[in-house]
């Protein structure tokens, strides 16, 4: 995806990231939700062990040959899509009930209203995987600030829609925002993306590059 700055061609961020649902929810999903949910996050913590094997097999492979393994990068897509899915649904943002099935493919399918596509890196630097966990270190911080105001916001979202019915807009944006950011960190650090997170809830930031033209 591409736009036109100043007659130049501007990126995107590779991490694409969304929820498409009403802001109406039932009031008993703020219980319902998160109670319904278990079983999910039983099934991810066991996708998480084979995420953490093959992110350890990619490093040697992008070390060596500066490329992700297409099948691995799939499932490891599959996975972050499935986790974005289960936790737009715990967090009560949502009322259709998330599927077991683990889509993969870069590109979201579209049949959950919780979407992420990314798409797959023909090349990757062969040096970078050592320096991303370092490198990634004033983005936790930031996010730990973030996940902080995340958390005072659910609190007083969970009240809202127990009594309304309906998610403040600003309140389901500002989550969204928070989640997006902590994904692009996990795709980052999880090698799948060279594209260093952007300090920006924005779901479509400019990069370092846009800037500068955006202010020549």
């Amino acid at each position: 995806m591409s736009q036109t700055i100043s007659g130049a061609v501007a990126s995107t961020h590779p991490v694409q990231f969304e929820l498409d649902a009403p802001l109406k929810v039932a009031r008993w999903r703020v219980i319902g939700n998160p109670i319904m949910a278990i079983p999910h996050f039983i099934y991810l913590a066991l996708l998480g062990i084979v995420l953490a094997i093959f992110t350890l097999i990619a490093f040697f492979a992008i070390l060596f040959t500066g490329a992700y393994p297409r099948g691995m990068f799939n499932f490891s897509t599959g996975v972050v899509r499935y986790q974005w899915r289960v936790v737009s649904f715990a967090l009560f943002m949502r009322e259709p009930y998330p599927s077991f099935s683990l889509p993969s493919g870069e590109r979201d399918p579209g049949s959950d209203p919780a979407t992420f596509s990314i798409p797959y890196p023909q090349k990757l630097s062969r040096g970078l995987p050592f320096a991303k966990s370092y490198l990634i270190y004033p983005n936790y911080i930031v996010l730990f600030f973030l996940l902080v105001g995340a958390y005072v916001v659910l609190v007083l979202a969970w009240f809202a829609v127990l009594f309304t019915g309906k998610w403040p807009e600003g309140m389901r944006k500002y989550v969204v925002n928070v989640m997006r950011w902590n994904f692009r960190i996990s795709t980052y650090v999880l090698l799948m993306t060279d594209a260093y997170p952007p300090f920006s809830l924005s779901s479509n930031p400019r990069t370092w590059s846009e800037w500068q033209i955006h202010s020549a």
